[in-house]
């Protein structure tokens, strides 16, 4: 009996030794992870110090967002190094209509009035020589995989159509867009110096927080392979990126085919805002409606060749700011290709599809009312000129969801007569309607 007992307790005490070692370890677990939360809020909390500027006045947007007034020469723009004495260029040299003048730019702010408005415009405005500043949140950046992709488009979401020629360097998976789906009018073969179009904004019901919807237009140089540089600008919907399903402004900008430059809006260091009426990643309103009233905006990105950069323009008397021509390589020079329309993402696996709408979520041929449509699509020649794209080309990686057409409207006839000479000038306006899925 007395050898029993003793077994049973040697038995005992190495039970015992194995459940303190077990609780042991489980201390270290939850301490490492208590210390793995501490230094991502402590990243959180430095990033959001550098994105988050002193405002000079704050307005609350009726959607929930901050609108910060920050002084125009303490944008994010200026945390770059290339960028720490760099002069403001207040206004482009050249407009692709022609030169600035002056009259010419009251004229356009104060006769035209845009139709769209941004949600925070109701409760103010930023005063003179400051920005509006859409604030990032805390919960922005976690619901980000990381405070470095934070503000970034994944790899490979530029849609690359197929007759296009792609160079050996690129990546051989390039036409599986990794989720990426588009509907695209396009040109290239050309040198073009800037692009502009006026698109209807829409709603789009969004599947899954992770997925967005966007039209927009794409400024291409270099390859499709690392080299990428890319100019983006349009409306989008991206609960991942604002937290809500509103429509919103956005701009976008890589030199690297979005690997570990640019980002969206002003959430690193490039774009130069100028402009103290409208803000980045700020809510639309009001938006087009099914068989009801539409609403458009017109998105004008152009090269200013004496100083070198690129510009953008929103409406007819909003000039938002630049790129500078430092931040690229190809672009430097100029586009090799043009691109308008619309992107999804499609994050179901299994050759199963997101239910996510493209543009209205309607088909392009339902027409003007129903369907989601770019109009008055232009470039900028090397004269600086608008002109009618030429061999205009379309494509989309899934017909049967996302589809383009392409046609032409008259929008005015006018005739001019003298004594001698009977002269018709029929102004055309290339028209691109997107395809979404069948919901």
């Amino acid at each position: 009996m007395a050898h029993a007992h003793v077994s049973t307790s040697r038995g005992l005490k190495g039970v015992l030794l194995l459940v303190f070692l077990f609780v042991d370890l489980g201390l270290l677990s939850c301490a490492a992870r208590v210390e793995k939360v501490t230094r991502q809020k402590m990243q959180v909390n430095k990033h959001l110090k550098r994105l988050n500027k002193k405002p000079v006045k704050t307005i609350e947007s009726p959607d929930g967002d901050k609108i910060d007034c920050v002084h125009i020469s303490h944008q994010p723009a200026f945390d770059h190094p290339f960028l720490k004495d760099h002069k403001i260029q207040m206004r482009p040299n050249f407009h692709p209509e022609g030169l600035y003048d002056d009259n010419k730019m009251n004229t356009e702010s104060k006769g035209k009035e845009n139709t769209m408005h941004q949600l925070w415009h109701v409760n103010g405005m930023c005063p003179e020589d400051t920005i509006p500043i859409r604030r990032t949140k805390e919960d922005d950046v976690l619901r980000a995989s990381s405070v470095k992709t934070y503000g970034k488009k994944h790899h490979k979401s530029v849609p690359v159509p197929r007759n296009v020629n792609i160079p050996k360097s690129a990546d051989p998976d390039i036409d599986n867009e990794s989720g990426h789906q588009h509907a695209i009018a396009y040109v290239e073969g050309d040198k073009y110096y800037g692009a502009k179009a006026t698109m209807n904004v829409w709603e789009p019901k969004i599947q899954q927080s992770n997925e967005f919807s966007l039209s927009q237009i794409w400024i291409l140089g270099g390859s499709f392979g690392q080299d990428l540089n890319s100019i983006e600008a349009g409306w989008q919907v991206s609960p991942d990126l604002y937290g809500d399903n509103n429509t919103r402004l956005f701009t976008y900008w890589t030199s690297d085919a979005y690997q570990a430059t640019g980002c969206y809006n002003l959430l690193c260091s490039g774009f130069i805002q100028i402009n103290s009426n409208i803000a980045m990643g700020a809510s639309i309103s009001p938006v087009s409606g099914f068989r009801n009233s539409q609403y458009d905006i017109s998105i004008l990105v152009w090269k200013d060749q004496k100083e070198g950069n690129w510009w953008m323009q929103f409406g007819n008397g909003y000039v938002l700011g630049y790129w500078p021509s430092f931040l690229f390589s190809y672009l430097a020079d100029s586009a090799s290709m043009i691109e308008w329309g619309g992107e999804v993402v499609n994050s179901e696996p299994d050759g199963h599809h997101t239910s996510t709408q493209m543009g209205s979520g309607r088909f392009p041929e339902e027409g003007f009312g129903k369907a989601s449509y770019f109009r008055n699509i232009q470039v900028v020649d090397k004269e600086n000129n608008l002109k009618t794209p030429k061999d205009l080309g379309t494509f989309t990686e899934q017909s049967n969801c996302y589809d383009v057409q392409t046609g032409t409207i008259a929008i005015g006839v006018t005739t001019f007569t003298t004594e001698a000479l009977v002269k018709t000038r029929i102004a055309l306006d290339p028209v691109v309607h997107v395809r979404p899925p069948v919901i």
